[in-house]
């Protein structure tokens, strides 16, 4: 079959998080299989860097494209909507990573003629914004084992455990594992964005550690080396991932839907108390024959071609494109004008907190840095109650 020109769109090609790395394996793979993969985004960084060091061009300009894609596999709604105002001529497929956040939001539009979902939460929100069930269908996350190599055999007794997340800190719920972990006998570290110890090479650290804390994509990594894995991040607790669970855990992606108790100590030891070696080398083998990359692109392959191929057989109506792009750009309109008006809030709120009698009295203490932060940290959580998560 013809190789495909694959172009590959993402809110930010900046840092090593979940859908940044799926998009960069999703090219990686394509290019060895002799296709052109090309990562289009506005917002680039080291991670852009690296895969424009592998030989596929990342642009952050698509009037710099020579050729023209013949499919568009679309990670989060702009970017997705950008391309295909780009290449009137040119059919989409749209990928959603996440249940919340306004760039996982899937637009309507008549060139995206399939929509796929990384689990079950994420099929939900298509289902709930109004895209055709006969459009959409899950294709489970995947982790690249060829990088992801299983580890020997885990020891009797955990010795060694693992925080990885880009979320976890210390004003959000690590010192809590941390303890449970020194409780249980092990020693305990941190890797992620967030805690200041980001991890470029997972595939190299994952195999040190007995227990891994993590969700998501970063979960599914671990289990595929053969890390006994708890389900964990700063927004509560899951489980440990068990044979017995696993197939309901994966259908959830290991996600925010597994992480059903709030952090607690004597919950974290409930979990790490399963611990079982046999258990979790059976559950790593599930992972290998069933979340591999490459059978994943096989399915990823097989639908560019399918949708493609519908395509040709389709007649264009621009006035019904144009009406599908308007409702987009009145649904951008109504985000934009609540974002400003939630942001406004949030500056009235700061000055009043700058001008209460709490504030000045304790401007002689914020000289000290230490105390500056608290109030910092303090005042956060007290917007994030009021107005929610503005950012």
């Amino acid at each position: 079959m013809m190789p495909l020109n694959v172009l590959i769109t993402h809110n930010a090609m900046a840092h090593y998080t979940g859908s940044e790395l799926y998009a960069r394996d999703v090219a990686f793979s394509l290019k060895n299989r002799g296709h052109g993969p090309v990562i289009y985004s506005q917002a680039l960084g080291r991670l852009s860097a690296d895969i424009q060091a592998a030989g596929i061009p990342v642009v952050n300009d698509l009037r710099r494209l020579i050729v023209v894609p013949d499919i568009i596999h679309g990670q989060h709604n702009l970017e997705t909507m950008t391309a295909l105002c780009q290449f009137p001529e040119t059919p989409a497929v749209f990928i959603c990573h996440g249940y919340y956040g306004w760039q996982g939001h899937p637009p309507l539009f008549p060139r995206i003629l399939r929509y796929l979902a990384v689990d079950q939460p994420c099929l939900d929100r298509l289902w709930e914004n109004g895209v055709p069930a006969d459009r959409a269908e899950i294709l489970l996350n995947f982790v690249d084992l060829q990088r992801f190599l299983s580890r020997g055999p885990l020891p009797p007794v955990p010795r060694k455990a693992l925080v990885f997340s880009n979320y976890m800190n210390e004003q959000t719920g690590l010192p809590i594992v941390l303890k449970a972990c020194r409780l249980a006998g092990m020693e305990g570290k941190v890797a992620g964005r967030r805690s200041g110890f980001p991890c470029y090479e997972p595939e190299k650290l994952l195999p040190e550690y007995d227990i891994v804390f993590a969700k998501g994509r970063a979960a599914l990594e671990a289990l595929a080396v053969g890390c006994a894995v708890i389900t964990c991040d700063s927004t509560g607790l899951g489980s440990l991932v068990t044979t017995q669970n696993y197939e309901s855990l994966r259908l959830l992606n290991f996600g925010f839907r597994t992480l059903t108790r709030p952090l607690t100590v004597d919950g974290i030891l409930g979990e790490i108390r399963k611990y079982d070696p046999g258990d979790a080398q059976e559950v790593s083998k599930r992972v290998h024959q069933e979340a591999d990359r490459e059978k994943a692109v096989d399915r990823l392959v097989a639908c560019y071609r399918s949708v493609i191929e519908e395509f040709r057989k389709m007649t264009l109506s621009r006035e019904t494109e144009a009406r599908a792009l308007a409702e987009y750009l009145k649904w951008v309109d109504r985000l934009l004008k609540k974002s400003v008006e939630e942001h406004v809030g949030v500056l009235a709120i700061l000055e009043a907190i700058y001008q209460s009698n709490s504030w000045k009295v304790t401007k002689p203490f914020r000289k000290t840095k230490d105390l500056f932060e608290y109030f910092k940290r303090q005042a956060h959580v007290w917007l994030k109650k009021r107005v929610g998560n503005f950012a």
